[in-house]
């Protein structure tokens, strides 16, 4: 069965380990990483007053510190999200009436756009930190992590609900509890997955990070240092060359951190995929084999997972199977309670939202937006249909071979953090210098950052699936056309309606910045609800904001129920 937590014999005492050369080579990146944490979060937590200047400047010296700021950020947001993740899919997992409230519950909160969050965000967390920058800080990283959860959770959800049945019938003959279920068994299932999707989380923070660190509130602009908020103010003046040093400190924080961080993740989960033969070329990461290379290192892993395993381990059945209890007659209608309660707050909310638009708005506007989300419906299916038939192809042909999937890892990180921002100067130059629709020529910037979800979880389906599998394909003479209906596209299948979905989520919050491209004075804006909010936003209509993101939100949570939620049901049961 997989385990995370493999029992580790004749663990000897960390203080009487002898350093070897390891050790030592170590030592200095370990030291370093500290310091950069401490001084980090030092910077984060200095006096502040609003309407305190905060100036950025676009000077390559500045850079680095300005990466090391976001970066930070990130990483937290990047926490928060995991365990956030943890606790959703568990719950949701487990428990049917809470599956019913938290699924839609999450289609709601990823069709949130991040102006959205941020508005309601930032000023309880300044009040909560008065007279300190954590409190703008605990905001912005609350808008990054708006835009890493949602994918993270959906996919831990998935996998845990589509662990094979041979595994799920090991732990009941082993009487795990709900808790060592988790631990040993459905998160070890769901890390390839959860890990490709981490990553895509951390691209997803790049993407939507002018937004996170640029903030407005009390008529006062605060820009927080960091990358976003570089980015914002060479848009503002129109300064290319601080946009490609922008890009260039990107693409060596992507590398530093996928160097540091994710390669060496990877390579280790490697030993949770789910077959009996291993891979023909493992992932390899020369920080993983330093790591296992030091005593110290070892020893301390060593120790901090035996603790780990005993503090698991607290949490067992009892020795015998109790006796079935007597179904109720109550019990059974507990569901049908829970699904009326259900509808009573739905039609609650219709009619606190008829209420909103017959009073302030007027039925005409609200007849307006509804078309603008339908253009945007549009777009956003036209879009994932197309990157479906481009990425889905690739991706199995990149996840079934390691050594490319290892080199492509880095750039596909880095494509997908591409802030669509960094695009306005060559779109604005080509759309108006051969006068170009924008209601067409726009809309590919909405899936530019939000396609590689389904790169990314493809790529991570098709890393799961066994040797043994495709070895038998080979030997029953399956190819072609056949080999990929029968073998690849059953066994992706549940990544790919992972990825879709958050893919199409994201789509609908690109909208904001895809519809409306402003570069200096010149704009350009398409028909469609991203950028009605985005002008909105812009004029300070706050009852014309919440239409649209309303709108948005019923749009999102319908495609999901209707569309999206068949297809995770299919592959639920395809897998069961």
């Amino acid at each position: 069965m997989l385990n995370l937590f493999t029992p580790q014999r004749g663990a000897r005492n960390l203080l009487a380990t002898t350093p070897n050369r390891w050790d030592w080579a170590l030592l200095p990146l370990v030291l370093a990483v500290l310091a950069i944490l401490a001084f980090g979060a030092m910077q984060m937590s200095r006096p502040f007053v609003i309407g305190q200047p905060t100036p950025i400047v676009l000077d390559a010296a500045y850079l680095p510190y300005y990466l090391l700021r976001t970066i930070l950020r990130m990483f937290m947001a990047l926490a928060c999200a995991l365990v956030f993740s943890f606790v959703f899919a568990a719950v949701a997992a487990k428990y049917r009436f809470a599956e019913k409230i938290l699924v839609p519950l999450l289609d709601v909160l990823q069709s949130v756009p991040i102006l959205g969050f941020q508005a309601i965000a930032i000023a309880p967390f300044i009040a909560l930190f008065p007279g300190n920058l954590l409190g703008v800080e605990c905001a912005a990283i609350f808008a990054i992590f708006t835009s890493q959860a949602w994918n993270m959770a959906f996919s831990l959800y998935q996998s845990m609900r589509t662990v094979p049945p041979e595994l799920a019938e090991a732990a009941r003959v082993f009487r795990l509890s709900g808790w060592q279920r988790f631990w040993r068994l459905e998160l070890p299932f769901a890390m390839p997955g959860l890990l490709w999707n981490m990553m895509m989380s951390m691209s997803g923070g790049w993407f939507f990070l002018v937004a996170a660190e640029a903030i407005s509130v009390a008529n006062q602009d605060i820009k927080l240092p960091g990358i976003g908020a570089f980015i914002a103010v060479a848009i503002e003046q129109k300064n290319g060359s601080a946009i490609a040093l922008a890009i260039g400190a990107m693409l060596a924080g992507i590398l530093l951190y996928d160097q540091l961080f994710f390669r060496p993740l990877l390579a280790w989960a490697d030993k949770f995929r789910f077959e009996e033969s291993q891979n023909e070329v493992a992932p390899s990461s020369w920080l993983l084999d330093w790591t296992r290379r030091s005593r110290l290192m070892r020893a301390a892993t060593q120790r901090f997972w035996a603790q780990l395993g005993r503090a698991l381990g607290w949490f067992t059945l009892p020795p015998f199977d109790p006796p079935p209890r007597p179904a109720r007659a109550h019990s059974r209608h507990w569901p049908r309670v829970l699904d009326a309660l259900m509808a009573l707050l739905a039609a609650l909310a219709a009619w606190r939202f008829i209420a909103f638009v017959h009073v302030d708005v007027g039925w005409s506007e609200a007849l307006h937006v509804v078309g603008l989300g339908c253009i945007t419906l549009v777009r956003v299916l036209v879009l994932i249909a197309i990157a479906s038939l481009i990425w889905v192809p690739a991706a199995v042909w990149i996840g079934l071979r390691p050594r490319y999937a290892q080199k492509v890892q880095a750039v596909a990180q880095f494509l997908a953090a591409f802030p669509v921002n960094l695009m306005f100067p060559l779109v604005v130059f080509v759309l108006v210098r051969y006068q170009l629709n924008p209601d067409l020529w726009l809309s590919p910037l909405m899936v530019f950052g939000t396609q590689w979800y389904i790169l990314f979880n493809v790529v991570a389906g098709a890393t799961t699936l066994p040797t043994e599998l495709r070895l038998a394909a080979d030997n029953l003479g399956l190819s072609g056309w056949l080999k990929w209906k029968r073998v690849y596209l059953p066994a992706v299948f549940p990544s790919f309606v992972t990825g879709a979905i958050t893919a199409s989520g994201g789509s609908w919050n690109a909208s904001i910045v895809a519809e409306y491209v402003s570069w200096g004075k010149t704009n350009l804006v398409a028909a469609g609800l991203g950028s009605y909010i985005k002008q909105m936003t812009d004029a300070g209509d706050f009852h014309r904001i919440a239409l649209g993101i309303g709108v948005m939100c019923v749009f999102v949570m319908a495609l999901n129920r209707f569309f999206w939620r068949r297809l995770y049901l299919l592959a639920a049961n395809r897998s069961s």
